[in-house]
């Protein structure tokens, strides 16, 4: 991909896996401020998560949609309540750990397989 803003430095992460832990509204708040304050990342509000109420949607899509303002950008992440599958972006303008974020990620939730990862 070409970089068409070299001179504003951005490092974003993709990670997805299956959790293999009950997962609620305040799972995905916790989880969401752990994982900024793991890599060294500061909130500057709470998090906000979604859940479509009952019927709205397709049942397999149901979950959770959740995001975290940071000074230096954000995370975004999206719970899939029936396959207990998980999609997180991590985007900021400040260099963090991505080793560290995928760690927290695979411990937090309890994931046994691979979390695949992007890294852009």
């Amino acid at each position: 991909m070409k970089d068409l803003a070299p001179d504003i430095f951005r490092q974003r992460l993709i990670m997805e896996g299956y959790w293999g832990i009950r997962v609620d509204e305040r799972a995905v708040r916790n989880y969401l401020t752990g994982l900024a304050a793991t890599v060294g990342l500061t909130a500057y509000g709470e998090p906000i998560v979604f859940s479509p109420a009952s019927g709205e949607g397709r049942p397999e899509n149901a979950g959770f949609d959740a995001f975290l303002p940071l000074i230096d950008s954000g995370i975004s992440g999206y719970f899939w309540s029936a396959s207990r599958f998980l999609s997180v972006v991590l985007y900021s303008c400040t260099p963090f750990e991505t080793d560290a974020a995928v760690a927290y990620t695979r411990e937090y939730f309890g994931v046994e397989g691979e979390i695949a990862q992007m890294t852009l």
